[in-house]
């Protein structure tokens, strides 16, 4: 693909994540839901997103060659690269970069995505560079319905509320330019920030405002077998011809 153009969009895809709190043998990003792997359902949706031009995967180093063989199986062609990732999440986010800084221009599109985070939409990632061309960045969020309490005592208690209005709990996708992202680690990597796997909460901790654009109840990360559960089930409610 001729990624020479500019304002190219690329889709990197974070699945280096070795799924411990899943206690399965394989990484979660790996298992299969209706006979294909979480990583595939999460591709084929910017696959078939006509304003994504590429995909990047970053993964485990010994799970590179699998991720390439199932993108053949599942017809992802818009997949072009896959790397290694590192010890932490936001090492493994940089690499990803690294490599994109050999093909992009520095004001191309970034849309940083969890890789088991399968149930991402179309209507989101038009909205996250919908806000990306207006504000210069754009962070999934979803408002905090619940009551919001803060323990001092590990959650055995507290009399701190916080109120609910001004929480939002953040999602992926996370949309920069590529040179916003590169910019952002080195500035951590200069003053000693690590282990910071989310680009907002690395931008907030460097000064930057964090613009939010449309998540969904629906666009959960799959981190435990109970999330795998509920997202099997959303899965098949949405295949329900009947539903608008």
């Amino acid at each position: 693909m001729d990624l020479t153009n500019k304002h190219k969009v690329v889709a990197l895809l974070t699945a280096a994540g070795t799924g411990t709190r899943m206690g399965q043998d394989i990484p979660k990003q790996f298992m299969h839901v209706d006979n294909k792997p979480l990583i595939i359902h999460t591709m084929e949706a910017f696959q078939t997103h006509p304003a994504i031009d590429a995909i990047i995967v970053v993964t485990l180093s010994a799970w590179t060659a699998v991720v390439q063989a199932y993108a053949n199986q599942f017809n992802i062609t818009k997949l072009n690269w896959v790397v290694p990732g590192g010890a932490t999440g936001q090492e493994s986010i940089n690499n990803g970069l690294l490599e994109l800084a050999k093909h992009l221009s520095p004001d191309d599109i970034v849309m940083i995505h969890d890789g088991n985070r399968c149930m991402v939409s179309s209507e989101i990632i038009s909205d996250s560079l919908a806000t990306f061309h207006e504000k210069g960045s754009a962070v999934a969020a979803i408002p905090c319905v619940e009551a919001v309490f803060r323990s001092n005592d590990d959650g055995k208690s507290s009399d701190i509320s916080i109120p609910r209005e001004q929480l939002f709990r953040t999602q992926t996708p996370h949309t920069y330019s590529l040179e916003k992202l590169l910019w952002a680690h080195e500035e951590a990597s200069k003053r000693g920030i690590s282990n910071t796997a989310a680009s907002c909460t690395l931008m907030q901790l460097l000064g930057e405002t964090v613009f939010f654009s449309k998540g969904s109840e629906t666009n959960l990360k799959i981190t435990t077998v109970d999330d795998m559960l509920i997202y099997e089930a959303l899965l098949h409610t949405k295949k329900q011809s009947w539903l608008k």
